[in-house]
This record gives C-alpha cells, sequence and structure tokens, in this order.
C-alpha cells in the first residue's frame, strides 16, 4: 500500500460524506437484520437446526446473522428490498417441511409448574432476554462490518459519516453503540433498587472510574497508533486528539452523577430530554453551534471541540438507552403484578411500542420542516434530533426483535424456573450473537486493530469489488472466529 501523503488526501476525502442518505433507505436497510433473525429462528424452532452445535450450523449461522449485514452494505445497498425478498422467502419453505423430531426436540416446560409459578422464575427479578442480546450482537456485528467496508468504494458514501449536517448508516451506528451501552448501564441500577440499598455517590463514582479507565487507555493508544502511522483520520469527527473510546470513557463518571438528579426527575428519558434539550437550546441561542463548526484550532479545547460537545449528546444517548433498558431487562414490566407470563410478556411489548412511538413523533416533530421545528441532524453536534434519531431507531429496533422472539420463541416466557429459562434462551439465540455479546467491547477493539491492519497493507481505494468483497469475508470470519473461540472456552474479557 502506498503511504505517500496524497494517497492518504485521497483517503481523507473519500471517507467525508456531506449530505448522508434518507430515512427511509436506511430503515430498509437495518431491516435486513431482523428478517435474517426470523428465518435463523424459523429454522431453528420448527427444525432444531441448530443443535446440537456443528461445523455447517455454524457457517450458516454465520451467513445468516453477519453475512446478511455484510451485503445489505455492500452488494444489496442499492436494493435492499430484494435481499429482504430472498431472506424472508425461505422461511415459508421452512414451515412447509415437517419438524424435526427425536433428539433435536425443543425444550418444553412442564404445563404444571409454569402454572404454579405463573410462568416466572421468581428466584432472581432480572434476566437475560434472547431479543437483547440478538439486538445488541446485530449492533456489534454492524459495527464491525461498517468501519473496515467504508474503506472500500463498494461501501456507498451515503453510508459513511456526515460531515455535519444530515444522518447516515454509520452516524446512526455510532449513537446505537452508545445507546446499546445504556441499556445495559440499567442493570446495575436494577440491582441496587431490588437489594433496597441505594450506594453513595463516591463509591459509585470509584466504581465508574474503574470502568472508566480501560476504555481512556485505549483512547490514548488509538491516538498514538492514529499519529504515529500517519493513518488518514477525519479530524472534524471528533477532534485532533479525541476518539469514540474517550467518550465510552467518561461516560460512566457523569453518570455516576446523574443518578443523583433522577432523585428529582421522575425518569431517565424525561433527563436525557432536558439535556438533550437544554444543549440544543444552548446550541441556538448562543455561539456555541459557531465555535463547533468554525472555530481555529488553537488550543487543547478547540482542537476537541467536537469530541468534548458532542459528549453531552452521547450522555442524554446513555440516558435514554437506560430508561430503555429499566423496564426491558426486568424479568417482569410490573413485578408487583400476578398477571400470567403472556401477559405480562404482551404488556412488555405494548410498552416498547408506547416508547418506540414517543420517540419516533418527537424526531418527526423536531426535524419535519413542515410540521415541526425544523432542526437539522448533526452526529458531529449530537444535537436533539440526533438523540431522537437514534432512540427512535434503537427502540423500533429492539421492538422488532422482541416481536420475532415472542413468536418463535414463547417458552422462555414460560419458564418455571431459571434452569428451565436459560434453556430455553440458549435454544433461542444464535452461537454467533452469544459470542459477540459475551466479548463485545474487546471483539470491537480487535476489529478495530484488524481495520489498521488492513488499511495498512491494502490500497483500499484501488481494489476491485471481488477483492474487497473477499477481504470483508475475512475480516469478518475472523472476528467472528474469535469470538466464538472466546465463548468455547468460557472466556469473558470485560473492559
Amino acid at each position: 500500500m502506498s503511504n505517500s501523503s496524497s494517497y492518504k488526501q485521497r483517503k481523507e476525502d473519500f471517507v467525508s460524506n456531506l449530505s448522508g442518505g434518507s430515512v427511509e433507505e436506511m430503515l430498509l436497510v437495518t431491516a435486513v437484520a431482523p428478517v435474517a433473525v426470523m428465518l435463523w429462528s424459523a429454522l431453528q424452532a420448527r427444525h432444531s437446526f441448530f443443535q446440537p452445535s456443528s461445523p455447517l450450523g455454524l457457517i450458516i449461522d454465520y451467513l445468516l446473522n453477519v453475512g446478511a449485514i455484510l451485503l445489505s452494505f455492500t452488494l444489496y445497498a442499492k436494493s435492499p428490498v430484494l435481499l429482504i425478498i430472498l431472506l424472508s422467502t425461505p422461511i415459508v419453505l421452512v414451515y412447509m417441511l415437517p419438524g424435526t423430531s427425536g433428539s433435536r426436540k425443543k425444550p418444553k416446560v412442564p404445563p404444571t409448574a409454569a402454572s404454579k409459578s405463573d410462568g416466572q422464575a421468581a428466584n432472581n427479578p432480572l434476566s437475560i432476554k434472547p431479543f437483547l442480546t440478538t439486538y445488541r450482537a446485530c449492533m456489534m456485528i454492524a459495527t464491525v462490518v461498517a468501519i473496515l467496508a467504508v474503506d472500500f468504494r463498494i461501501f456507498p458514501r451515503r453510508f459513511a459519516k456526515v460531515e455535519t449536517w444530515g444522518t447516515s448508516l454509520m452516524d446512526l451506528g455510532v449513537g446505537s453503540f452508545v445507546f446499546a451501552a445504556g441499556i445495559v448501564g440499567a442493570r446495575p441500577v436494577l440491582k441496587e433498587k431490588a437489594a433496597g440499598r441505594v450506594k453513595p455517590l463516591g463509591k459509585r463514582l470509584l466504581e465508574s472510574f474503574r470502568h472508566s479507565i480501560p476504555l481512556l487507555v485505549l483512547g490514548f493508544i488509538r491516538f498514538l497508533s492514529v499519529k504515529g502511522l500517519d493513518y488518514a483520520e477525519h479530524v472534524t469527527e471528533y477532534g485532533v486528539h479525541w476518539n469514540f473510546f474517550f467518550t465510552l470513557g467518561f461516560l460512566p463518571p457523569f453518570v455516576a452523577i446523574f443518578r443523583e438528579v433522577l432523585r428529582l426527575v421522575p425518569s431517565h428519558a424525561v433527563l436525557a430530554l432536558i439535556v438533550s434539550g437544554i444543549y440544543e437550546a444552548v446550541l441556538d441561542n448562543t455561539s456555541l453551534k459557531a465555535y463547533v463548526l468554525t472555530a481555529p484550532r488553537v488550543d487543547l479545547l478547540s482542537k476537541n471541540r467536537e469530541g468534548i460537545f458532542s459528549f453531552i449528546g452521547y450522555l442524554a444517548i446513555f440516558l435514554a438507552g437506560q430508561d430503555l433498558g429499566m423496564f426491558v431487562i426486568p424479568r417482569t414490566v410490573n413485578p408487583r403484578s400476578k398477571e400470567r407470563a403472556g401477559v405480562q410478556r404482551n404488556t412488555l411489548l405494548m410498552t416498547m411500542g408506547v416508547w418506540s412511538a414517543i420517540w419516533t413523533i418527537l424526531f418527526v416533530a423536531t426535524t419535519h420542516h413542515s410540521y415541526g421545528l425544523g432542526l437539522n441532524v448533526s452526529r458531529r453536534m449530537a444535537n436533539l434530533p440526533y438523540v431522537l434519531g437514534v432512540a427512535a431507531f434503537n427502540s423500533l429496533q429492539l421492538l422488532a426483535f422482541a416481536i420475532v422472539d415472542t413468536v418463535f420463541f414463547p417458552a422462555f416466557y414460560n419458564a418455571a424456573d431459571e434452569k428451565q429459562e436459560k434453556e430455553a434462551y440458549n435454544f433461542a439465540i444464535s452461537h454467533v450473537f452469544r459470542a459477540y455479546n459475551r466479548n463485545g467491547l474487546f471483539i470491537f477493539l480487535i476489529a478495530n486493530l484488524l481495520t489498521g491492519l488492513v488499511n495498512l497493507t491494502v490500497p483500499t481505494l484501488d481494489v476491485t469489488p471481488p477483492i474487497a468483497m473477499a477481504v470483508l469475508v475475512a475480516y469478518t470470519g475472523t472476528v467472528t472466529a474469535v469470538a466464538l473461540a472466546l465463548d468455547a472456552f468460557n472466556v469473558s474479557i470485560k473492559l
């Protein structure tokens, strides 16, 4: 690969995107993942195809749940509807074939036990729902695919991060990463509530810094490696020194501090709206917007202004994700309710549907130029429309996976105890998804290292589409193999 400054400049110009794509197109492209999950679920629910685990099963698992996302971002980027049809048509065939019997049976829940417990595993108020694992894994796989695919011409420029105004697939992906982290961030809060005690602020801050240090170290390593290798970068993305690892690293202590504010605010969602609303008001009514977009880079603050000020928006996105996690993670929506599992499940879906509608309506109300405020989305500043758009998209995406889960794997929600629930969970979740979800941040780090290696050894701007696809398949296959190997050896790496 040429290391000349001219190639670096070509690369920097290539990854820029001035306008983004349409919301409708992004919704179609991102709809591929739930449809692929439907096909996987049909094969598993009807024929127990992926149990016991086999090399053929893992290959098909990879093709459906990683390959489909890769295809939607590249070869089928202009025709996602065709890919959706190709993935959904076999579902009918799967159900036309007789179901598998014998050793490949779905785990069954004894009716008497289920009725005695009202279908709830009451020992632990929190659960790990299959659709939540699926959602997080799909988000991680999409991120892994996009961070390298963007360097090839086969990846549409309208999917790359937008320079200032507008939104794109990768813009949405960055926010989704933070939103997903927020959902998981609700678990310790729920554990405290279940235990009936609240940790003091000092202890929460100490614990948050322990989570932050590895991420901040990774941020410094990325900064030094990018500068040291003269790697092509887009300064207007986060600034001269800032990167996404710094954003992730500073979130835990700020979230710990904002826990105190929640004593006065009714919910995380309201707090997210307050934070992003005040930030938007300051952007629109002061010189802050002009400063972020046009100020000369003369000191540490101005050199990293995009990363520093967009952090406010990402904090709001994290809080919005936490709000969703507060009612998605608990085993029941209302622990005091004596409703049967089926009713509780429907209540959860209705609650998710209502919040999806709320975030969507708020997004339309702030961005519509005829019937709303007419604000433009900016990932660079992480302004209010961007926060609302990320919250709406992720709520809808999670709802889609929850519906698939409910249709194909109702046994999980009818489990009588935690053992049955675990068996039903393992049956309902893709091995590839479980592996990605288990070591998500470490897998993200591996993907970043491989992305750098590819860019240092392959002239990504000049390769043909077949070679680009070969590289991307080898790359995603390697990342998936690492994830599966860690899972097979029961290794969990927490950063």
